[in-house]
């Protein structure tokens, strides 16, 4: 099996500039970065610091565990009374990844996450927006290997964003069937 990276160079770029006729393999769309973020507010609302403290540092763990690099907290811009939540209180978790990470992410992704994450049955076309992006939501972060289902203390949803430069939609999804992401 072929890493992401050579993958993209003797396959992908080809038949890309086959099918739309660039003119140079600098042209070619290629994936910028992937963010990973997870949202914790509703569970730390109504929790003492020290629970909220505990939940974090759980949050914080496994994130970093499954992305390979340390995540960062995302912290509430304004109060909002209705959602229980200050200003400036930790409400979630993000990564951003690029690189060799970014890479390896993308292989375990494609390869063992979401055929191991329950009723998959491929991502739509519709988590392609306009620019090319890819956004998909994995409602338990246990399908990664990385993670022990027996040692998690909570189960928690992920967003992770594909990112590329790609021009268009059309450019995102042939660029993403390619780099062999199963798309409905």
């Amino acid at each position: 099996m072929l890493r992401l990276r050579e993958k993209y160079n003797k396959e992908v770029v080809p038949a890309m500039m086959e099918h739309f006729g660039y003119k140079s393999k600098m042209a070619v769309p290629k994936v910028e970065k992937i963010v990973i973020n997870t949202g914790f507010g509703r569970e730390a609302t109504g929790k003492t610091g020290e629970e909220q403290k505990k939940l974090r540092e759980s949050v914080l763990e496994d994130l970093s565990s499954l992305s390979g690099q340390r995540a960062v907290l995302t912290r509430a811009k304004k109060a909002i009374s209705g959602f229980k939540t200050r200003k400036n209180m930790a409400i979630g978790a993000k990564v951003t990844l690029r690189g060799q990470r970014m890479n390896d992410f993308l292989e375990r992704l494609i390869h063992v996450v979401l055929p191991r994450s329950r009723d998959f049955r491929g991502i739509t076309p519709e988590s392609v927006d306009r620019s090319g992006n890819l956004t998909v939501a994995i409602k338990e972060h246990i399908a990664f290997p990385e993670i022990s289902p027996e040692k998690t203390k909570r189960i928690f949803g992920l967003e992770i964003i594909v990112a590329t430069d790609a021009q268009s939609k059309e450019e995102g999804l042939k660029l993403l069937k390619l780099l062999g992401f199963p798309i409905k």
